[in-house]
């Protein structure tokens, strides 16, 4: 895009530069003699040329300096997107460190149950962390299996459960 961007303004100042040379060759034409004027149309017929000529590059000057604005409102809203790209990642890397801090002030079931089985030294069954809790016996056994499986707690019997 940059490249796109430099050649639409070496293209630009290209057209500002033949109209300008347009412009003085028409201003040469209209000082000399009527005469000569008229041989020199007839002869090489540039006059009319030249003022198509330097219309168009107008036309053309105008047309790049759109594209140009283009270009750099394109490249301003792509920078934007990026700028929108690199905040959010951000906003989520804020949002995961927030939980932590709310773990370390309030723990989580999973961490009530975990940290009471950890405690006991001979383990702990079911229906004493229910007591221990107040959690429902669904909402406990659901607990113990994911601890179990994550690694972090460990059958010692039949229903009861100690530290890994």
């Amino acid at each position: 895009m940059k490249k796109l961007k430099k050649d639409l303004q070496a293209v630009s100042k290209e057209f500002k530069a033949l109209t300008k040379r347009t412009k003085e060759l028409t201003t040469k034409l209209k000082k000399t003699a009527a005469g000569q004027l008229e041989k020199a149309q007839a002869a090489i017929k540039l006059k009319s040329p030249a003022q198509h000529t330097a219309e168009a590059l107008k036309v053309l000057t105008k047309q790049t300096g759109k594209l140009i604005k283009a270009v750099e409102k394109f490249e301003k809203d792509k920078a934007a997107k990026k700028a929108k790209a690199k905040a959010k990642p951000a906003r989520k890397a804020a949002a995961k460190k927030a939980p932590a801090k709310k773990k370390a002030a309030a723990q989580t079931a999973t961490d009530q149950v975990v940290n009471i089985i950890k405690r006991s030294k001979k383990g702990v069954d079911v229906p004493m962390l229910i007591k221990k809790t107040g959690f429902e016996d669904k909402k406990i056994r659901n607990i113990v299996f994911k601890a179990s499986k994550a690694g972090e707690i460990k059958r010692a019997g039949r229903g009861v459960y100690v530290a890994a």
